[in-house]
């Protein structure tokens, strides 16, 4: 199983990056994909979700509006398009991979993060 995250980078306040999580060796369609950020000194924090069924998003509020998670099944890959970017954004951004199949049954995966640095 792996997740690998790529995009990452340097950018100035009000630009713009996309990373790209590539997945392989699991149902991807079959899981939640979820993008977290831990930033130094904090804990890590749930960015964005793109659910299994259905496709909902979620956004946390310090986001929406900014950033938009798409998910590709056919292609096994989850994207977030980050824009209006922020010096507070800068931090590792993870890709995650979740299957709840009953309560004491979960499926998670984890990339192994890309560090966003929002600077001038």
């Amino acid at each position: 199983v792996l997740l690998v995250e790529s995009g990452g980078g340097l950018v100035q306040p009000g630009g713009s990056l996309r990373l790209s999580c590539a997945a392989s060796g699991f149902t991807f369609s079959g899981y939640d994909t979820n993008w977290y950020r831990q930033a130094p000194g904090k804990e890590r924090e749930l960015v964005a979700t793109s659910r299994s069924a259905g496709g909902n998003t979620n956004y946390a509020d310090s986001v929406k509006g900014r950033f938009t998670i798409s998910r590709d099944n056919a292609k096994n890959s989850v994207s977030l398009q980050m824009n209006s970017l922020k010096p507070e954004d800068t931090a590792v951004y993870y890709c995650n991979a979740r299957a709840i199949k009953s309560p004491l049954l979960v499926y998670e995966y984890w990339g192994q993060g890309t560090q966003v640095t929002v600077s001038s």
